[in-house]
């Protein structure tokens, strides 16, 4: 492993083979994410996948919670107890949703939106302290083609499209 020297940092080089692993690359940033994203979601119930169903709920993406829970990934018996606790901290309720009442959408309480806020501004530094040795325009770039491969994802895994959720924001 070679260790390439710049201004006052040493950068360990990755081995060669997984210099273009894309899995190799993506489980790094991934891991060092969680690991800084944790503080600012450790007291929401369930952790990210709480603060997760509370941005899809802000976001006008939680209209049926068998639905988020696909969209997130999560297992939808994980997914009740998940909604169970977020309820009982009263961060969300669950309501008959107004286009389907057999459905239940989920809607962030004023509490919820206000740890929402602070949870956002945490993890916006979080990304901005990981992604800082690209320029902001390599930063751009980086969350532009993210979002195209996750479109397309969601397209070839049948999920619904974006324009279910206002302003294109997706769950």
């Amino acid at each position: 492993m070679s260790v390439t020297r710049s201004a006052s940092v040493a950068v360990s080089e990755p081995p060669e083979l997984l210099k273009a692993d894309l899995g190799w690359l993506c489980a790094k940033v991934l891991r060092a994410y969680k690991g800084a994203a944790e503080p600012a979601v450790r007291d929401v119930p369930g952790g990210m996948r709480g603060y997760l169903v509370l941005a899809a709920a802000a976001s006008g993406c939680a209209n049926n919670q068998l639905e988020v829970a696909r969209r997130l990934g999560v297992d939808r018996s994980v997914m009740v107890g998940l909604l169970d606790s977020l309820e009982r901290a009263g961060l969300v309720a669950r309501k008959p949703n107004p286009t389907d009442r057999r459905e239940r959408a989920i809607i962030v309480t004023p509490a919820g939106g206000k740890r929402l806020d602070a949870i956002q501004k945490q993890l916006e530094r979080t990304g901005e302290n990981l992604l800082s040795p690209l320029s902001a325009q390599q930063r751009d770039g980086l969350i532009e083609a993210l979002h195209t491969v996750v479109a397309r994802l969601e397209l070839s895994d049948g999920s619904s499209s974006a324009d279910e959720c206002p302003d294109g924001a997706s769950a």
